[in-house]
């Protein structure tokens, strides 16, 4: 009965610490659940700070994609600014240079018109035409009176090219009774009287476009490669011409023309230097 009764205390311990292990139990498997409802939110927090981490990762990653292509932009910005620069003064300069060309343009186009004006076919070419009529006919009056009205000169101003066009030109035509020649195939006496002939018509023009007149004529030694009746045409053409000059002179060594002139001055070489006389 002792032991039974050891026995029942014992057994209603052990009732106790089992109904004691019970509510333990229970309060543990409601810790249990618990738990399980907090690790069940935790995961889902976990799962949440995950592909918060995730998403983290892809943005530092688009934000250093972004930083890159900042750097970049920049960059291109920087050379952008730079060639921004370069075109402003490439526009300055442009228009300086515009500004330079239209001066220059300006320039040209006066100087197109002064070398036009001065060319040939200018200013030169109207003097020449409105001064040929008159050297032409002096001359001839003067070669008239030397050749007996033989020879005759023409200054022709134009010439027509192979191609049709009228090209500007100076040529002088000589004629006689043989026909129109070349200067070339004419003879030394022939030649010279037209030679004087034109200048002295020239010198009588130049005279009067300065307003004045030529007051001495000086003919050094032309009678050389003269004929006689050369010579006598000639020395008639000077006496003719007189009247347009105060004073004429002669020079030649040709003994037979020291009569043809009333005033003489001869020169003559001696031992002791030369002599000179007036006559």
């Amino acid at each position: 009965m002792a032991e039974l009764q050891t026995a029942l205390v014992q057994a209603g311990e052990a009732k106790e610490r089992i109904a004691g292990l019970g509510e333990r139990r229970t309060r543990w498997q409601q810790a249990i659940e618990k738990d399980r409802a907090e690790r069940a939110q935790l995961d889902v927090q976990a799962e949440q700070y995950n592909a918060i981490l995730r998403d983290s990762a892809a943005k530092q990653a688009a934000l250093d994609r972004l930083r890159q292509e900042d750097t970049l932009t920049k960059a291109h910005m920087g050379a952008a600014q730079q060639k921004l620069a370069a075109l402003d003064d490439l526009a300055k300069q442009r228009e300086t240079k515009r500004a330079e060309r239209n001066r220059l343009a300006d320039d040209k186009g006066i100087y197109e018109e002064l070398r036009e004006a001065f060319g040939k076919r200018g200013v030169p070419a109207m003097m020449i035409e409105a001064a040929v009529p008159e050297i032409e006919a002096a001359a001839n009056a003067l070669l008239t009176r030397m050749t007996g009205g033989r020879m005759h000169v023409r200054f022709m101003t134009q010439r027509e090219t192979q191609a049709g066009e009228t090209r500007e030109t100076l040529d002088i035509q000589i004629s006689d009774e043989l026909g129109t020649r070349a200067y070339e195939m004419y003879s030394g006496g022939e030649a010279f009287r037209v030679n004087f002939a034109i200048r002295i018509a020239l010198s009588q023009l130049l005279a009067r476009r300065a307003g004045t007149q030529v007051q001495t004529l000086i003919v050094d030694e032309g009678f050389g490669v003269l004929d006689a009746a050369g010579r006598e045409r000639l020395v008639e053409a000077i006496n003719a011409a007189q009247s347009d000059f105060q004073r004429i002179l002669v020079v030649t060594h040709i003994d037979e023309l020291k009569d043809a002139f009333p005033a003489r001055i001869e020169i003559t070489k001696g031992p002791d230097g030369s002599e000179i006389t007036v006559i």
